[in-house]
């Protein structure tokens, strides 16, 4: 069966959220890349991920005995102001994705503003899926920096 997805808005994602953390910048840097990597929990658990913080670095699942699923490179890094990936993330199929974390300190607190870009084929079902999923992800970030700044 032949499909065609008439306009761009059928090709794009977009997604933007504001996280406020109260935590100093360091800490919140450091609670989100332990939560994309080795901390890495999604609603339903643990999930095996890997993230390499330089530039060019892969950000991946890795399923052990040199299986895994590529989810992008680290486009760009500035710690403790800057994360950005590159790459498709989760799914396998032509679609290529930009997400932003950029923190900043703002009344005591850092403040994520969090942006993830996409485009190509993303089906309905996990366009509804993405926007839950990062609400969850910045959550843990916030819980994690919080913890680690009350200690």
């Amino acid at each position: 069966m032949l499909s065609t997805a008439t306009g761009i808005e059928n090709l794009t994602l977009n997604i933007t959220d504001e996280i406020r953390v109260q935590a100093p910048l360091d800490v919140t840097f450091a609670a989100l890349l332990e939560q994309l990597g080795p901390g890495s929990e999604t609603a339903e658990g643990p999930m095996p991920m890997k993230i390499e913080p330089w530039p060019g670095g892969r950000w991946y699942r890795d399923l052990g005995d040199g299986n895994g699923h590529f989810w992008g490179h680290v486009q760009a890094i500035k710690r403790p102001t800057l994360l950005e990936i590159a790459g498709p993330l989760f799914m396998s199929y032509p679609v290529v994705s930009n997400v932003q974390y950029r923190l900043s300190e703002a009344d005591g607190e850092t403040l994520i503003k969090f942006h993830h870009a996409a485009l190509g084929f993303i089906p309905e079902e996990h366009r509804q899926g993405l926007g839950k999923g990062w609400t969850h992800i910045n959550a843990r970030v916030r819980t994690q920096a919080e913890a680690k700044r009350s200690r």
